[in-house]
């Protein structure tokens, strides 16, 4: 069960949330250009290049995490901050999350290696109706803590990814029905470029910003490494 608290533009609640479906898309982003930037900066790392663009990668469940300690295996994982979209029995809900994953197993296969890392989100919704009119206006930001010094990881507005209704329009496969997400799913968005290419770190932070509304969320956790043993 993953806790929230919903905000809405007037008030707030708090909900327990037990997620049956979760979708990662990946290469979902709107500029072919900036695709294959990521594309060609994961290639760096030995990452082979995806079937077609955007794909949708299912994970079990039991790898999401609200968690401020993150335990990987190996010193070869890194996040990455996306949105993140919840379908709710009232709704559709807008979160962030990290697509934490390890790099090392990305290189023999993307989707195995999703799996091997716990996909960590906030801790607070906002209605996606109240967004979806600028949605391309939301920032999104990471800080990854590098050999000890905090530096900015991640930056930009989300009008550089396909925006939610694409995405649940190409995942649930009906052209000319509104998109959907049954009630019980989570899905990550997409992600932007690392500033400075992928690295590993110790500590993981991220924030999404809305200027419209004037508000923002954010989330933080620590890495450890657990040893490798043979």
């Amino acid at each position: 069960m993953l806790t929230f608290d919903r905000l809405w533009a007037d008030r707030r609640d708090r909900v327990a949330v037990e997620i049956e479906t979760l979708i990662v898309a990946g290469w979902a982003g709107r500029d072919a250009a900036a695709i294959e930037h990521h594309i060609e900066e994961l290639a760096a790392i030995g990452v082979p290049r995806p079937s077609s663009v955007p794909l949708f990668y299912r994970i079990g469940t039991g790898q999401l995490s609200q968690t401020t300690r993150l335990q990987v295996l190996g010193p070869d994982t890194s996040g990455e901050v996306e949105p993140v979209v919840v379908s709710l029995a009232d709704g559709l809900w807008v979160t962030l999350g990290s697509d934490h994953t390890d790099r090392k197993a990305e290189s023999a296969g993307v989707a195995l290696s999703k799996q091997l890392c716990s996909k960590v989100v906030g801790t607070q919704l906002w209605r996606y109706d109240e967004v979806a009119p600028h949605w391309d206006s939301l920032i999104l930001r990471a800080w990854a803590t590098i050999d000890g010094a905090r530096v900015l990881y991640q930056e930009g507005a989300v009008a550089a990814l396909r925006s939610p209704a694409d995405l649940m329009q190409r995942y649930s496969n009906q052209p000319g029905l509104p998109p959907s997400l049954a009630p019980g799913s989570l899905m990550f968005g997409g992600t932007l470029g690392a500033l400075g290419g992928i690295r590993s770190g110790t500590r993981f932070e991220m924030e999404l910003e809305d200027l419209v509304l004037g508000r923002r969320m954010g989330h933080a956790y620590d890495i450890e490494a657990l040893p490798v043993v043979a």
